[in-house]
């Protein structure tokens, strides 16, 4: 039997370059699947979701929100949970005005939703590319900026004051873990690939945890921040047990990220909520 190709997009960041290390490097396969990778930054993921250029791809909660009709959501490789937010740095007594220039990851990313959820009309916000917005804080180019991925733990490294962590800012409205990003498969997949693909991806996922050294290999590979040290935080914060299965509370999450941004204004039309796969 000819194996069903399959064209996955991943990001760049250390949590997903950790789970998915066995299935770039051939350790973990299924013969019955072929997968080819294309490795991005997660606003240009969340574009090629909505362009349908993949089959299955890691995307914002945020993106995937306006295409729950096209996409289904994998009940593994989130990156959810409590800690794990967006975090608003700026340089030593910067503080938010409206006329304070601030710097967000990608208009679909769920940092960006974020802040139109709590700083709704506050600042002049422009999208930037994650990688180039601490550097345009530390030069001063930009007031304020809403960072993800290693920022979180390097930014006293680079002289910037913590300002919000909007996570924080998130679970204390809601009491709800913090659903930032999850894997996605299209509706038109048939059901026992998309479900040969949810246990292949567990067991690459399974795989790292059980060689989390190994993996450091497609981590340092990708990573914007390049110290052991920051990539193993990285991967002991974002991937936790919400990765490995959304659970119900995990579930009941997106139903709450769904509820604010429709409440908000932020959904067009009457979009459904998000559907995790059962099959």
């Amino acid at each position: 039997m000819t194996p069903t190709p399959l064209r996955v997009g991943i990001s760049t960041c250390p949590n997903d370059t950790f789970a998915f290390h066995a299935l770039l490097t051939g350790e973990v396969s299924d013969p019955e699947l072929d997968l080819s990778f294309e490795l991005l930054d997660v606003e240009e993921l969340n574009r090629g979701l909505a362009a349908g250029r993949y089959d299955v791809a890691k995307g914002s909660f945020h993106a995937a929100l306006h295409l729950t009709r096209d996409l289904v959501t994998l009940p593994v490789g989130s990156a959810l949970g409590f800690g794990v937010g967006p975090v608003l740095l700026g340089r030593p007594g910067v503080a938010t005005s409206p006329a304070s220039r601030v710097l967000c990851p990608g208009k679909w990313t769920t940092a960006t939703l974020l802040w139109q959820l709590f700083h709704s009309g506050d600042g002049v916000v422009e999208q930037r590319p994650f990688h180039e917005i601490v550097p345009a804080l530390t030069s001063g180019a930009a007031d304020l900026g809403v960072c993800i991925h290693e920022a979180r733990f390097t930014y006293t490294s680079h002289g910037l004051d913590l300002v919000e962590d909007l996570g924080s800012t998130w679970e204390g409205e809601t009491g709800s873990p913090l659903p930032l990003g999850g894997l996605f498969a299209r509706r038109n997949l048939p059901v026992e690939v998309t479900r040969r693909t949810t246990a292949l991806i567990r067991d690459s996922l399974a795989w790292a945890r059980a060689h989390p050294d190994a993996a450091l290999v497609s981590m340092r590979a990708h990573a914007q921040e390049f110290e052991d040290d920051v990539l193993r935080e990285h991967v002991e914060l974002y991937v936790n047990d919400y990765t490995t299965d959304l659970g119900d509370a995990g579930i009941d999450s997106l139903r709450v990220l769904h509820e604010r941004a429709h409440d908000a204004g932020l959904l067009e039309g009457a979009a459904p909520p998000l559907e995790v796969f059962t099959g």
